[in-house]
């Protein structure tokens, strides 16, 4: 897994197998989470087509949703990949910011 990009304090993006995962930065009330999913080909086409602009409207989607409230209708309930992800990019996130800030 490996940083394609990111967005201060708001989402980063992951590459792992050929397959592009979002880690969105949400809250709900005091109570802060990140919120990964796997990019489906819609999505992907969409930030091919929109980049940083198009991850951005998509953080912010999955952010105001609320897709891990119990009474949620997020279409983004039930896509969350974090924990079977969160090693792998923790690892990613500490070797990028290593290469960004080591220069």
């Amino acid at each position: 897994m490996k940083v394609i990009d990111s967005e201060n304090q708001a989402w980063f993006l992951f590459e792992h197998e050929g397959n592009l995962y979002l880690d969105a930065n949400c809250n709900m009330s005091a109570f802060g989470y990140t919120y990964m999913i796997e990019l489906n080909a819609e999505e992907e086409e969409q930030y091919q087509d929109g980049g940083r602009e198009y991850l951005n409207k998509l953080a912010h989607d999955i952010h105001y949703s609320v897709p891990i409230a119990k009474d949620a209708t997020s279409i983004y309930k039930g896509r969350d990949v974090s924990k079977e992800f969160s090693g792998l990019a923790t690892e990613a996130v500490k070797t990028w910011r290593e290469a960004n800030n080591g220069s």
